[in-house]
């Protein structure tokens, strides 16, 4: 792809600044010459990272009445999009306490999955040793940062709280030998001196700041924080108009929270008939209620052993791989693999989440599950999770998107355009229904199940942050219209309460990309080409859904 120069150099920028604010994110992604640093979690230094980010929507905003090309006009306004939504990110960032490894106002659980994920070699272990010198301070401003919220009225949820304290006094009990960051991953050629460095470093550095950090936490656990009936941020000064924005930001939409809420509403509606007809056929219940307590309680539908819980999906990617030629063009892309959750992070972890392939080819994708307590977790949901995590789903799209001829901040998107990312990821778990690859119908009652928690984040997202739901009141909605676990429905909302308007994405994406599907079928009639469509979806890497929308419109005039 040729650009013209001016976006070239913007593209570079914005790229330099999104890896220089989030490190960890960089690391994680496999980038290069970032892994000795820590974020500035500053007020100077997040002011620094939103000037500069303003900067950059500024000058694209100029140069994007100039540019002539689809290939530069797409480009410009995924860059515009993406550097708007980093900024707002940075600016409205809550600091309420989360005990999920997801969304901006949780590093303490990030610092767990990202800091230690590069895997180490005397090439790299000096800049490992750099980071974790650093941590400490890091860890430091951090605590600053949720103690100024709470003083500004912007006060952590107690759930939250709890949670976070729950999992960082876990960390901190564990020995160094256990402990992620002291014992980082290694190709075997670390002598015992450079661990013993990794140890002494965590032990004198980071876990005193993280000791103070708990403290922090207790204090306003303590003090003043947002009970159960308070969790949604249009409690909190400011809060209706930063969801606003988060619901702009993670839907790349302009849709109204109100009109989100009861698209949520009518989708559930409609998949308690798709239940009801599937229920009669794979376990002869037709009565929505009683099929979801058959489905939570039946034991013969869990699991025996964590073993199975891995063997299950990849099996499932397995198969989706074999059937990958005939649905899309055919790519030379990194391999996907299966693990488990560190117990650690899966006590407040979601079911499973996926971890991009190193982008320098060092690491592969991995589809993380959650595998603890096997005998609660139901086998027929693993299936559609795994297609949603690993291929058709996102290791297929983000690992494609790496190959790609793109601007290099382009290869390497994935919430930053949560609702092509995560609307993909649900689409996929519909196409492998398509493509043949569920096992049985109860397999395929997964992929409703889970087709109808992504339809309650709808209600119950914006049931919290816009119209004033209690924590409560999302639960048992959600647990009134799905099969899944209660732990699981807890867990799922907790990560809503934490990271506002994210859970939006998947079926608001997924819509989107269903939407501009049928219309291409409509307009190419019998010579529609299903690879070619995902062709098109895919082959420009993630994007905002208006760039989308306009790519498949062209694609189809063009036919």
């Amino acid at each position: 792809m040729t650009l013209d120069p001016r976006l070239v150099a913007l593209d570079d920028e914005f790229f330099e600044v999104q890896n220089q604010a989030d490190p960890f994110a960089a690391t994680l992604l496999g980038i290069s010459g970032v892994d000795s640093l820590v974020p500035d979690y500053s007020p100077d230094g997040v002011r620094r990272v939103v000037e500069r980010l303003h900067d950059i929507e500024r000058r694209v905003e100029e140069l994007l009445p100039t540019l002539t090309s689809d290939d530069d006009v797409d480009d410009a306004r995924v860059l515009a999009r993406l550097a708007w939504g980093q900024r707002i990110e940075w600016e409205d960032a809550v600091w309420s306490a989360n005990a999920s490894a997801e969304g901006y106002a949780s590093p303490p659980a990030q610092i767990f999955m990202c800091v230690p994920a590069v895997t180490l070699s005397h090439h790299t272990l000096e800049d490992y040793l750099a980071r974790l010198g650093s941590l400490g301070g890091a860890i430091e401003a951090m605590a600053e940062r949720y103690a100024e919220a709470s003083r500004s009225g912007r006060v952590s949820t107690e759930v939250g709280l709890r949670r976070s304290v729950r999992q960082l006094r876990g960390h901190l009990s564990a020995e160094l030998d256990e402990d992620l960051l002291a014992s980082p991953r290694s190709d075997g050629t670390l002598s015992r001196a450079q661990r013993g460095e990794c140890h002494r470093l965590v032990h004198d550095v980071v876990r005193p700041a993280l000791t103070d950090l708990v403290e922090v936490l207790e204090d306003s656990l303590r003090g003043e924080c947002r009970d159960d009936h308070h969790v949604g941020i249009t409690h909190l000064p400011g809060g209706e108009e930063m969801y606003r924005r988060a619901v702009r930001r993670h839907t790349t939409t302009d849709l109204d929270p109100r009109e989100i809420h009861e698209i949520g509403r009518e989708r559930v509606a409609r998949l308690r008939e798709e239940f009801s007809r599937l229920g009669r056929s794979a376990l002869g219940e037709g009565d929505v209620d009683r099929l979801f307590d058959r489905l939570r309680h039946d034991p013969a539908l869990r699991f025996t052993s964590s073993a199975e819980i891995i063997d299950v999906a990849a099996r499932a990617l397995a198969r989706a791989e074999l059937a990958r030629p005939t649905w899309f063009v055919d790519r030379d892309i990194a391999e996907c693999v299966v693990e488990a959750i560190n117990p650690i992070e899966a006590e407040h972890a979601a079911m499973a989440h996926y971890q991009p392939p190193a982008g320098d080819g060092t690491r592969p994708g991995i589809h993380y599950l959650g595998v603890t307590d096997p005998e609660t977790r139901f086998r027929y949901e693993y299936e559609a999770l795994s297609f949603h995590e690993s291929s058709p789903g996102h290791h297929l799209q983000i690992a494609t998107a790496q190959t790609l001829d793109l601007p290099t901040y382009r290869r390497y998107l994935d919430t930053q355009v949560c609702a092509f990312v995560e609307g993909w990821g649900l689409y996929a778990e519909r196409l492998a229904d398509e493509m043949g690859l569920y096992s049985s119908d109860l397999d395929r009652l997964g992929m409703l199940s889970f087709e109808a928690l992504r339809a309650c984040r709808l209600v119950v997202d914006t049931g919290m942050h816009s119209l004033g739901w209690s924590r409560a009141e999302a639960v048992d909605y959600m647990w009134a219209n799905t099969a899944t676990t209660r732990a699981n429905v807890e867990n799922e909302i907790d990560r809503y309460i934490g990271w506002p308007g994210q859970a939006l994405a998947y079926l608001v994406g997924r819509r989107e990309i269903e939407r501009v599907r049928r219309e291409a079928e409509d307009a190419w009639g019998e010579r529609f080409d299903v690879r070619h469509f995902h062709e098109v979806v895919i082959g420009a890497g993630a994007v905002p859904l208006d760039v989308l929308d306009r790519r498949v419109r062209r694609w189809v005039e063009g036919r």
